[in-house]
């Protein structure tokens, strides 16, 4: 016998007016989530030691609500018995319990990447070991464009699992920071000087009060770093940037007897801050 426990849904009750409702129901569930993950946090940096324990609250409390949300939407609009409620839930249940997992975590990775915007479409972000512009977030997974032009299909679970860092944060503008390596026998300030005339003459650079640039100096055994900290106007025009203020500072810096160290940079990228 065929169990029609599901098939039995009175699906000419879905109508217009009962996708409406639905749609409305889910929106007043996003808002009443944001206004809670607000005071939550406002609450939370007033907690002292338990700042943490305040805002581990917020993720528990926005599935609890998009579930009543849905469950009301199931029972009450679509009207579905008890039974079918139930049978429903099972159903979903054994379907992430054999195989369905992976595929249940983006699809929720997905909602919580649009919900809470960690990263856009348009952004530089690095997660997964990739780094690269976001050109699509999809159900399953966000796409990247890196920059050997490879397009990269990270799962939206990663989300989840591991840290992601967007360079952009939602603006056109982006910050680049270029390092060169002197010797520490040549003339520091010099180097500085040329560093920063070629960074504020770069045709890809944007300065602003809000958008500051600044040149660093550090000084390690054997060589000096001289770092520069700019913003571009575009975040694609990220590596011409970088190429033009490189190029054109060490053409000064030979110019002006400015070396590169003897040695070679061993460990460089653990002197980075």
């Amino acid at each position: 016998m065929v169990d029609t426990t599901l098939v039995d849904v009175p699906l000419k009750a879905i109508n217009f007016g009962t996708i409406l409702s639905a749609i409305l129901i889910l929106i007043l569930a996003y808002l009443i989530t944001r206004v809670i993950a607000y005071l939550l946090t406002w609450l939370s940096e007033r907690a002292g030691e338990y700042r943490i324990t305040v805002k581990m609250v917020i993720p528990l409390l926005k599935f609890s609500i998009y579930g009543i949300a849905i469950y009301y939407i199931l029972g009450s609009i679509l009207h579905l018995s008890s039974t079918q409620l139930i049978a429903f839930s099972g159903l979903l249940g054994a379907a992430i319990g054999f195989g369905l997992k992976d595929l249940f975590a983006d699809v929720i990775g997905g909602l919580i990447i649009t919900l809470e915007k960690p990263y856009q479409i348009g952004d530089k972000i690095k997660i997964g070991g990739y780094y690269g512009e976001v050109s699509d977030i999809g159900i399953r997974a966000t796409r990247l464009i890196t920059p050997d032009d490879n397009l990269v299909s990270a799962p939206n679970y990663l989300i989840f699992t591991q840290a992601v860092a967007s360079v952009s944060a939602g603006s056109p503008e982006m910050m680049v920071v270029i390092d060169l390596f002197i010797d520490p026998d040549s003339d520091a300030e010099l180097g500085l000087k040329i560093l920063k005339e070629a960074v504020v003459t770069s045709k890809y650079v944007y300065i602003s009060k809000k958008r500051p640039f600044t040149v660093l100096l550090e000084d390690f055994p054997f060589y000096r770093r001289l770092r520069a900290k700019a913003y571009v106007y575009d975040l694609r025009y990220e590596f011409e940037f970088k190429s033009e203020v490189t190029r054109r500072t060490w053409k000064e810096f030979a110019k002006r007897g400015i070396k590169a160290p003897e040695l070679p940079i061993m460990g460089e990228q653990e002197s980075r801050v």
